[in-house]
């Protein structure tokens, strides 16, 4: 089985600790992971902002890194989600406008082996108790194209029951968007600051000291506002916590501040 991790630009550039994780986690339940050093992003800021045409070189590069892999895995169900769903609607509009250029082969190449990281825990290698220890509470924020396109369902709950240590709380309206959503917390600040702000309200509620989630996107605009609003609440990606064991425990460093 040859698998790759597709870190994505968010986890590269500020979050490599959950790129480390997805890695340490995978190699623990037995899977050689490759990291190609050629990809790049997915394109869905491009897609995101209408420059379809300037995200087809994106879908080809994609295609090709990972062309050696049974199975391409991502700690982003947006990323995954731009792979899945909109890689095949972008060959499908080119093929219409006459320049369709291999897109089509590209985007079925890739689309049956891109996994959001839970879906391939569960899906693939049919685990949900990886091993993990984390003696926190935790509330779980399932990000909007996690719980709509890609459709995981309890998968990401089923593997946080599993950790040893662990107190997990619901969260409530859990299925309402945080707020982030790419350039639509650019384009629309005020409404993506008030939804980021509600989220935050009703993890509280739970008692959590951590928020947790599978996107560090979502995370990333959660974290700015309960730093700003001094909240004592952290956030974590939910890989870095099935990857800390009672041997190596999760180290909050710069991101989560000190867990006690």
């Amino acid at each position: 089985m040859r698998v790759a991790l597709f870190v994505t630009c968010v986890n590269d550039v500020l979050y490599p600790d959950t790129g480390r994780a997805v890695v340490t986690l995978l190699e623990r339940l037995g899977v050689d992971v490759d990291f190609p050093t050629g990809q790049s992003c997915c394109g869905q800021p491009q897609y995101n902002t209408g420059y379809r045409h300037q995200t087809e070189p994106l879908v080809h590069r994609y295609a090709t890194v990972f062309t050696d892999y049974d199975y391409i895995v991502t700690p982003s169900g947006s990323c995954a989600a731009m792979v899945r769903d909109n890689y095949p609607k972008i060959a499908q509009r080119a093929t219409a406008e006459g320049r369709e250029s291999g897109l089509s082969r590209a985007a079925a190449a890739a689309v049956p082996k891109t996994y959001e990281l839970t879906e391939f825990l569960v899906d693939v290698l049919g685990v949900t108790d990886v091993g993990a220890y984390f003696p926190h509470t935790v509330t779980y924020h399932p990000s909007c194209h996690g719980l709509r396109t890609l459709g995981l369902g309890d998968r990401p709950h089923r593997l946080l029951q599993a950790v040893r240590g662990i107190t997990l709380r619901e969260l409530p309206a859990a299925d309402e968007c945080c707020g982030f959503g790419g350039t639509f917390a650019i384009k629309n600040p005020d409404v993506s600051t008030a939804m980021g702000h509600d989220k935050i309200t009703h993890a509280l509620t739970t008692g959590a000291d951590i928020l947790c989630g599978a996107d560090n996107s979502c995370l990333m605009h959660l974290h700015g506002l309960i730093t700003r609003q001094h909240t004592p609440l952290h956030t974590v990606h939910l890989a870095e916590i099935l990857a800390s064991t009672k041997e190596h425990p999760y180290t909050p460093a710069t991101k989560a501040g000190n867990l006690r």
